[in-house]
């Protein structure tokens, strides 16, 4: 399934929790914290045809509650507006 965001939201697919711990102990999903940090995989047009900060393939730092989680393809993303992206990271 395609999506393209409207106006300044962003769909981020957030990176995958990690599995187990530095010391080997494998983590149960409901162990896992959910990471606040993913790539972005679309971007909208802009309000009023302003170019957005972020760009697809961009890794980006976002706010905890910001956005809505959609499940496309089977994988979850977020749904939000650029303004609750915190950072790029390099």
């Amino acid at each position: 399934m395609k999506v393209k965001p409207l106006e300044n939201r962003v769909l981020i697919k957030p990176r995958e929790a990690e599995e187990k711990t530095e010391g080997g102990i494998y983590l149960p999903d409901s162990a896992k914290e959910k990471t606040h940090d993913g790539t972005v995989v679309a971007v909208g047009e802009g309000k009023d045809n302003k170019k957005l900060p972020v760009t697809v393939g961009d890794k980006v730092m976002y706010e905890k509650y910001g956005g809505t989680t959609v499940k496309l393809d089977g994988k979850e993303h977020i749904l939000m507006d650029v303004k609750d992206v915190l950072a790029i990271i390099e």
